[in-house]
């Protein structure tokens, strides 16, 4: 519990530092929409060039990932689907609301919790790799679609924005390029790779920073309520809101876990380290990413705030019990 504890004491520190810089007002108004766009726009597509560049295509023929991956699948084609039955989302919604579900924290609490707990992070590298290559792109296309299809906008029009998007898209066009590097076996020169290094070690704690800016509810949040009727209005769409956090909770924290050791353990027959890889990497909580991208894309940032936020409170309680059920490793 001790090293749960100490993986997750920087996830907790530097969001309340960045609420109590939102209060107190010290970074400026603009300071969540600044530090937002620096994370999505330079900082993450930095990381993910360094570290996809230097990935082999080996990482993803491992049948621990078919296992990771049957999870992810599910549970965020659930959340999507539960985003539009239920709640009556649009896509770009939808989408966020899928990502909610099922995108994990791999990189700032995946990459401690794995050294502590199984002994090393090489699965946590695969899991990286496997959400930047194959679960961003699809997110991203959703929302560049649910964003851009207005009342006017014609087909053709759309379809140009999708088959662009990659170029468009910082976060996309990193990892392409980190793809294309890593395929062609090219050796960047040291200060290019420095350069990103450093801009990429960025990324994580500016967007905890923002995390904790956005805390404080300010009306950037997402779209103003309609006046007429205000007040129940307001209060029926927190209600909606909170509905749809508990249930990307408890998707991302029970359902994807548990179709993560029923595809590793009894289908697929995985070794116990490995099956404990999958099992505790799937309960990781959700990631940050889902709500930088719902700020970038201009939607309401809430329910994707509040499920990382109370997926990393009960993770706590689902780590520890994989950890103690499946055992650590020696």
């Amino acid at each position: 519990m001790h090293d749960l504890l100490s993986a997750f004491a920087p996830i907790w520190i530097l969001t309340a530092i960045g609420c109590a810089a939102g209060r107190s007002g010290l970074l400026g108004v603009q300071a969540e929409a600044v530090l937002g766009r620096f994370v999505f726009h330079v900082a993450m597509p930095a990381a993910l060039f360094v570290m996809v560049s230097g990935a082999r295509p080996a990482d993803f023929a491992d049948a621990s990932m078919v296992a990771f991956a049957a999870g992810t699948t599910l549970v965020c084609g659930l959340g999507f689907v539960v985003a539009s039955r239920f709640f009556g989302r649009g896509t770009a919604d939808r989408a966020i609301g899928s990502m909610t579900a099922g995108y994990v924290n791999s990189a700032n609490l995946g990459i401690p919790v794995a050294v502590q707990v199984l002994g090393d992070a090489s699965f946590v590298a695969q899991i990286i790799l496997f959400q930047v290559l194959l679960v961003s792109p699809v997110i991203l296309t959703l929302l560049d679609a649910g964003t851009g299809q207005g009342p006017g906008t014609r087909k053709g029009v759309v379809l140009r924005r999708m088959l662009t998007m990659p170029v468009r898209n910082p976060v996309i066009m990193a990892s392409l390029l980190g793809v294309v590097v890593s395929a062609l076996g090219v050796r960047l020169p040291h200060a290019l790779t420095h350069s990103c290094d450093l801009l990429g070690a960025a990324a994580v704690p500016t967007a905890l920073i923002t995390l904790g800016l956005s805390l404080n509810g300010r009306p950037t949040d997402g779209p103003a309520t309609e006046p007429a009727n205000g007040g129940e209005r307001e209060e029926g769409a927190g209600r909606t809101r909170r509905a749809e956090v508990v249930v990307a909770v408890a998707l991302k924290t029970l359902v994807q876990p548990l179709t993560a050791f029923v595809v590793g353990g009894p289908l697929l027959r995985l070794p116990d380290h490995q099956l404990l890889a999958v099992v505790l990497c799937s309960a990781l909580p959700t990631a940050q990413n889902a709500f930088i991208y719902a700020q970038q894309y201009g939607l309401d940032t809430r329910p994707a705030r509040n499920s990382v936020v109370a997926s990393t409170v009960v993770s706590m309680a689902t780590l520890s019990l994989a950890t103690w059920a499946l055992g650590s490793a020696p």
